[in-house]
């Protein structure tokens, strides 16, 4: 007799990719609301409403939901970044159009934040035995290395400037920002969440990031 798991009776002829859709939408929202440590899969299932089992069934248990849904968040960020076409522009443009696009993500998704700062606080642990993120990742690498590459040939580009370290310079300078909003209005007395300071945010982040790979 068969020892593979079998679906809820009640989720039969129901579409799968469809509900595993509705499942990770349901567990973004619980885990950036609260945390790994927090979530509860019975809320993801009444958020999805949806039969717990269902989620058990496919995702066995809450870290390897955790983990399903760091790999949808970060393919969601690398699929919009592609259809940016950053191989189609001039070098220079090519690197503001991603720090300008890095900085709006940031923006418009506070939850991929969230989803960091908790896979941060587990040291990693999720996302380091999983080759789809590294397999997500890693194009985009090679891509702002290409662009490097043929600004530095154009020599618009220094040389020797290395693409991870870049990547992370862009995007910890708008996620540093974000993320510690409310303690850096408090310290400085200033609002950093108006319209206005967003504006200044993005020119001083494209100052600094082109400053740094533009040739003297």
């Amino acid at each position: 007799m068969s020892t593979t798991p079998q679906p809820p009776p009640e989720t039969r002829g129901r579409d799968a990719d469809r509900s595993q859709a509705t499942i990770l939408k349901a567990a973004l929202d619980e885990f950036s609301t609260h945390g790994l440590a927090g979530a509860r899969i019975d809320r993801i299932a009444e958020r999805a409403n949806l039969n717990k089992r269902l989620i058990y069934y496919y995702f066995k248990n809450k870290d390897d939901l955790f983990l399903a849904v760091l790999e949808q968040a970060y393919t969601d960020i690398r699929t919009a970044e592609r259809e940016l076409h950053l191989l189609d522009m001039p070098p220079i443009q090519a690197i503001r159009r991603l720090t300008e696009f890095s900085w709006q993500y940031h923006v418009d998704h506070p939850e991929f934040m969230s989803l960091l700062n908790s896979e941060n606080l587990q040291r990693g642990r999720h996302l380091t035995d999983s080759s789809r993120v590294r397999e997500t990742n890693w194009p985009l690498i090679d891509t702002l290395g290409d662009i490097l590459e043929r600004g530095r040939r154009e020599g618009v580009f220094r040389g020797g400037v290395d693409a991870v370290q870049l990547y992370i310079s862009i995007a910890g300078l708008a996620y540093f920002y974000l993320s510690n909003k409310h303690t850096l209005s408090a310290i400085f007395g200033r609002d950093l969440m108006t319209r206005k300071a967003h504006s200044e945010r993005l020119s001083h982040i494209c100052d600094v990031i082109l400053g740094y790979v533009l040739r003297d």
